[in-house]
């Protein structure tokens, strides 16, 4: 594949590239012979896929996205840009709103030939509905395509993998747990696989003339409600389960005291549910079609069965 992408050789910086996402775009850009500079807070965090590099095939830089001088020292010689920070804490206009910004036009003063920004969903906000998230990852696509027509916007859904905080948050809860609370019950959700979405950037810089100044929305194959998931999860796990629909208005005052794993943005996010509208292209356009969460549930679960992978029965 490396020979024959347009990405081969190409010097492409991933900012925010030491996170959960970030180790997947890594890795696909590596398998097309792409040099990667991982931008972040923590680079550290993302030295583990040294062994999958060439000798001098990927780069550590530590990077703060607030700090437009930081930002701007980390796309120095870029081909090729992915943004992928983002965060429910601190500042987020300045995070996901303006850094972004700051990022589209350094890679443009560098010269780069491909802009790709992973935003979310959630970047259509519910006008009614103030949530500082969504208004964020709005004014981050909107700086982005100022300074950066050409850029590619990919809003993907909630994602899921092997390595997630989400499927691996509520399966640590079911296994401990006989009954549990299910916040946003009938939330609709539309998960998608980490992978998929990491392709999807890979393509997106391999054909900037195809996509660049395009927006996707990025969603799995099946539209899965927070019930729904939190019952699969169970199944997988082999274990009987009692699941308590808790109602809006005292899922909402649970999230907004201090020090609950769940914060306001995100449970108003959840609420609203989290799926694609259909007006924008998906991954059809992109030439993919993207996996379901249950070719992978399964096998996923089996360190939170009770007896692991010799359990063959319900358990308690």
């Amino acid at each position: 594949m490396a020979k024959g992408s347009a990405l081969n050789g190409k010097l492409v910086v991933l900012m925010g590239g030491s996170g959960f996402i970030g180790n997947y775009v890594a890795q696909a850009l590596l398998e097309r012979g792409a040099r990667v500079r991982i931008a972040s807070r923590n680079p550290e965090r993302a030295f583990k896929l040294k062994p999958l590099a060439n000798l001098g095939q990927i780069q550590f830089a530590r990077c703060d996205a607030t700090d437009r001088q930081s930002v701007e020292l980390c796309l120095t010689g870029a081909d090729a840009v992915v943004n992928l920070v983002g965060s429910f804490e601190g500042d987020l206009y300045r995070l996901m709103g303006e850094a972004p910004g700051w990022m589209a036009e350094a890679a443009r003063a560098e010269g780069a030939s491909a802009f790709v920004h992973v935003s979310a969903i959630a970047a259509e906000p519910d006008e009614e509905t103030e949530i500082a998230y969504a208004g964020a990852k709005k004014m981050g696509e909107e700086r982005v395509l100022a300074a950066f027509p050409e850029a590619t916007i990919l809003r993907p859904s909630i994602l899921f993998g092997k390595d997630d905080n989400f499927l691996n948050m509520f399966g640590g809860l079911v296994a401990r747990l006989p009954v549990l609370p299910v916040f946003g019950p009938d939330a609709q959700l539309q998960l998608v696989y980490v992978d998929d979405v990491a392709e999807a950037c890979a393509r997106a810089l391999e054909n900037p003339d195809a996509f660049g100044g395009m927006i996707f929305e990025l969603g799995g194959p099946e539209r899965l409600t927070m019930m729904e998931v939190n019952r699969r999860i169970a199944e997988a796990q082999g274990r009987k389960r009692t699941f308590l629909p808790v109602p809006d208005p005292i899922s909402g005052a649970f999230a907004a005291l201090p020090g609950t794993p769940m914060s306001r943005d995100q449970w108003l996010l959840l609420a609203q549910g989290n799926v694609v509208s259909g007006e924008l292209p998906g991954f059809d356009k992109l030439g993919m079609q993207p996996k379901p969460l249950g070719l992978f549930l399964d096998r996923w679960m089996v360190r939170y069965r009770r007896h692991g992978r010799f359990t063959d029965k319900l358990t308690a």
